[in-house]
């Protein structure tokens, strides 16, 4: 009885997000990475499979570290990272930058309350997240990753107003099943 309302509370999902540029799909296995990234501006391994023994990941791919819409929506993760937390989420910001580019950002514009890791051309490729017209950036996709490691919800437009909401709104509907 439980599987049938993970189920339909999956396809529900998938019904109310928004059309999605990713090639992941709900359902679908999230592909295992190890990289490197930073939280409060200090350098960590980081491996997914690692972080989803805690519960759900939210990994959101974001094109460039100090840009306007980059800064603003990893503000936004942070103003809200309580109620991810409450949720048993972690939010993971993935970005193409260098790690030394990152170590600050994860200070600066994350305020130290999540971690933000590099993406590098693997993950990039197994996540279908590279940015068709700048090669070498990512799009902005959101992914809420069940601790199964299969992809729980998908956002993925290049306006980053929603992402956090629209995450957000995944996981606690996760914890309430």
């Amino acid at each position: 009885m439980k599987a049938l309302a993970a189920a339909i509370l999956l396809a529900a999902s998938a019904m109310t997000a928004p059309p999605a540029m990713a090639a992941l799909a709900v359902g679908a296995m999230a592909p295992d990475f190890t990289t490197r990234g930073a939280i409060a501006g200090k350098t960590f391994t980081l491996t997914l499979a690692h972080q989803l023994k805690r519960g759900p990941v939210v990994l959101y791919f974001f094109p460039k570290a100090f840009t306007p819409g980059c800064s603003a929506e990893a503000r936004e993760f942070a103003e809200n990272i309580d109620r991810f937390k409450a949720a048993g989420a972690t939010v993971i910001g993935m970005s193409a930058d260098p790690v030394d580019d990152l170590v600050a950002f994860s200070t600066k514009e994350c305020a130290g309350k999540f971690a933000v890791a590099s993406a590098g051309p693997a993950i990039v490729s197994s996540y279908d997240v590279a940015l068709k017209l700048r090669p070498g950036m990512t799009d902005r996709t959101s992914y809420v990753v069940a601790p199964s490691g299969r992809i729980a919800f998908v956002h993925s437009e290049m306006n980053y107003a929603g992402h956090v909401k629209s995450t957000l709104a995944a996981v606690e509907a996760m914890k309430a099943r």
